[in-house]
């Protein structure tokens, strides 16, 4: 990397902590819109500090009506190579030692919510611009740094963004993991609503999940009966393995199922609590549509039998993840959450999973495509040559279920930040950043961009 550029990210390390802690402090959460704030009136707050702090930089920034805001540098003429990042989170969910919040520094560690997804990442990509200005790097063509406040919902802040000004053809996003993803898998994301029923176990209240690309790592439900029952879940839990309590009311018992949490997109060393609640439930004598969710999805990631599984070579096997299950006065709601492999017939996928769940109306929440950029594109090499000149590693293009920006790009891939050997952090607890790799994704990220952009 040139010596100028790589200089500059190391004087400024503490600059991007203290821009991170900043961030970090806004719970950029969607919520109801309000004028002006079509995603809550924190992630308009958020876009709001962002745009402040990099006008503060020195960057001129357009801003889309509470949707998403852009930054350019480098010449107008040839298109630019974009950026993009997004500035919303998923709730905080349980377990957290710190205030997810209130960003808690810990030697070279910042912990909080959207500290590793996605706003530490982009802040490597900004430094990464802003150092190549600093260090007068002449450019062929421009970088834009585009930056959404709905990546974590439905994607409607990129949808207005293309509606209002031209999408670059070209670009990454910094929203995943190193050496580099040019395979995204299709998504389906299905609500499931059926009535409450009568017969078997009766499950009084139940209120699991919040979105459905995360999978809970706790779930409670309230079912009346017999108290004895307690000790039929205790021997269950015991038989099992499986973490269960067990607590007794005057209202009657309620269970709570211990699960691991994370990504919808990374099941394996995780464990769903609706998925563990569903076998407990359906073991004490639930009937209807409880029981064909327990049968057809229980704890199982891969869709076996719901139908769905499936794998290819390019992306992989099918994932699958029951994100939200409550009871509301109308009945059951539910969510599932399927990364399907790039071959894969989604409209039978969706089939199937009707024919399987008969008690269940299954819906359409969201249906993202797959999205593949080869292996020998310019895009890609070049962005692989910066990654093994900054790490001296080999880098080989992945695959992911994991859906980003990349997918709006005609040529788009997720590019970092996480390291091949880091903790996967995402929509978990305890979520962190380590300031050293932050400092050396924005010095691949810096590499990537000086080989796309600059002038040989």
């Amino acid at each position: 990397m040139n010596q100028q550029v790589s200089r500059w990210l190391k004087e400024h390390r503490e600059e991007m902590a203290d821009m991170l802690c900043r961030w970090v402090r806004i719970p950029s959460l969607r919520s109801d819109p309000e004028p002006g704030a079509p995603f809550g009136p924190e992630i308009r707050r958020m876009l709001d500090r962002a745009a402040e702090d990099l006008r503060g930089m020195g960057y001129a920034v357009r801003t889309f009506d509470g949707y998403a805001l852009d930054a350019s540098m480098g010449p107008e003429g040839e298109e630019p190579v974009a950026v993009l990042g997004h500035l919303d989170v998923v709730p905080a969910g349980d377990g957290w030692d710190t205030p997810p919040f209130e960003p808690v520094r810990k030697g070279n560690r910042v912990y909080g919510r959207g500290t590793n997804d996605d706003k530490g990442p982009v802040l490597a990509a900004l430094f990464a611009m802003t150092a190549i200005r600093e260090a007068r790097i002449p450019l062929k063509r421009g970088i834009r740094l585009i930056l959404g406040g709905d990546e974590e919902s439905g994607w409607e802040d990129m949808a207005y963004y293309q509606a209002h000004t031209e999408m670059p053809a070209t670009g990454f996003s910094p929203d995943a993991a190193f050496p580099l993803i040019n395979t995204e898998k299709a998504i389906l994301h299905l609500a499931l609503r059926a009535p409450a029923c009568a017969e078997g176990l009766a499950v009084t209240e139940m209120h699991t999940g919040e979105r459905p690309n995360v999978i809970p790592g706790e779930s409670r439900a309230a079912v009346a009966g017999d108290p004895a029952l307690a000790d039929r879940v205790r021997a269950l839990a015991a038989e099992w393995r499986l973490p269960y309590r067990a607590e007794t009311s005057e209202r009657g018992l309620t269970i709570t199922a211990e699960g691991i949490g994370g990504h919808s997109a990374h099941p394996d060393g995780r464990r769903n609590a609706i998925g563990m609640m569903l076998k407990m439930l359906r073991a004490l004598g639930a009937a209807g549509p409880l029981a064909e969710l327990a049968d057809a999805v229980g704890m199982e990631s891969d869709g076996k039998s719901l139908g769905c599984a499936c794998a290819d070579e390019p992306s992989g096997p099918l994932t699958c993840n029951i994100g939200i299950l409550r009871l509301e006065e109308a009945g059951w709601y539910g969510t599932l959450d399927l990364r399907c492999p790039v071959t894969a017939d989604l409209d039978a996928l969706l089939a199937s999973v009707r024919a399987k769940l008969p008690g269940w109306t299954v819906g359409v929440l969201e249906r993202k495509e797959p999205h593949h950029v080869p292996a020998d594109s310019e895009l890609v090499t070049s962005l692989l040559a910066a990654y093994e000149e900054e790490t001296g590693r080999p880098g080989k293009p992945m695959s992911t279920g994991g859906g980003t920006y990349a997918k709006v790009l005609k040529q788009g891939v997720a590019f970092g930040a996480l390291f091949p050997d880091d903790e996967e952090l995402a929509h978990q607890p305890n979520e962190y950043q380590d300031l050293d790799r932050l400092l050396q994704a924005a010095g691949i990220y810096a590499n990537a961009l000086i080989r796309l952009c600059g002038k040989e």
